[in-house]
C-alpha cells in the first residue's frame, strides 16, 4: 500500500530519487500531448480500463512483461513512467515514501541547497503537470473518434523465428478507412480540433510493431 505524504522541503529536505524504470506493464497510459513523440518509437494504441470498461491509449514497449522492452535505447519515456511514485494532490504533490525510487541514500536529490526543487524534480513536476493537463483533451479525442465510429479492434498476430506464435488481444487503433471515408465537414472538424493529427499519429505507429518484431527475433538468435 502507498504511504503518500505532501511534499514539502521541511520534511523531505533530504529525499532523494532513483532513476525511473519501465516496470512490468508493457502498455503505458498516455495523454494526447505525447502521441507524436510516442509514435516515433513504439505502438500507440487504445485498450480498454479492466476497471471501468472505457477506452483510454497507451505506448506499447513489448509483447510480453517479464521480458525487456522492445523499444530502441533512446525511446520515448511516457510521463506516466517519468512520475513515478509521485502524485497530484489537489494544488500539491504527494510523495509515496514506499515506492522504491524514494530514498535518502541513493539516487539525486529532490532540492538544492537552497531547499529548491532539483533539477529532477522539476522533471517529475513536468510530467505530472502534462499528465493533468492532457487528461481532458485526451478524454475529448477518444470521444469524437467514438462519435465517428473510427475506433476498431486491431489483431497482432505475430511468429517469431523459434517458431512461436503471440496473439494480442484486446488492443484498438484508428480505423484508416473509415477516416478516409468521412465527410468532408466532418474531417474538417477533426482537423480544427487536432484529432485528426492525433488519429494519424496513432496509424503511423503501426510500423514500429514488426520492428519490435525484429527486435525479439535478434534477441532469440542471440539467446537473450
Amino acid at each position: 500500500m502507498a504511504r503518500l505524504e505532501p511534499l514539502n522541503t521541511e520534511s523531505h529536505r533530504l529525499l532523494r530519487v532513483r532513476a525511473a524504470v519501465r516496470d512490468v506493464r508493457i502498455f503505458v497510459p498516455i495523454v494526447a500531448s505525447e502521441f507524436a513523440a510516442a509514435a516515433a518509437t513504439c505502438p500507440v494504441l487504445f485498450s480498454k480500463s479492466p476497471e471501468t470498461g472505457r477506452f483510454y491509449v497507451g505506448a506499447m514497449f513489448g509483447f510480453r512483461p517479464e521480458e525487456p522492452a522492445l523499444t530502441a535505447e533512446d525511446a520515448y519515456v511516457p510521463h506516466e513512467i517519468d512520475r513515478q511514485g509521485f502524485f497530484v494532490a489537489g494544488e500539491d504533490i504527494a510523495v509515496d515514501l514506499d515506492n522504491p525510487r524514494i530514498s535518502e541514500t541513493a539516487g539525486e536529490p529532490l532540492f538544492d541547497d537552497e531547499g529548491q526543487p532539483s533539477v529532477h524534480l522539476r522533471r517529475i513536476q513536468r510530467a505530472l503537470a502534462h499528465l493533468a493537463l492532457g487528461t481532458d483533451p485526451t478524454d475529448a479525442f477518444i470521444r469524437a473518434l467514438l462519435d465517428f465510429k473510427l475506433i476498431q479492434p486491431i489483431d497482432v498476430s505475430l511468429r517469431f523465428d523459434d517458431g512461436e506464435t503471440l496473439h494480442l488481444e484486446g488492443l484498438y487503433t484508428v480505423s484508416r478507412d473509415r477516416l478516409h471515408d468521412l465527410e468532408d465537414a466532418d474531417a474538417l472538424s477533426l482537423f480544427r480540433n487536432g484529432d485528426l493529427q492525433l488519429a494519424y499519429a496513432m496509424i503511423a505507429s503501426l510500423q514500429q510493431i514488426p520492428l519490435m518484431a525484429a527486435r525479439r527475433n535478434r534477441r532469440l538468435a542471440e539467446g537473450i
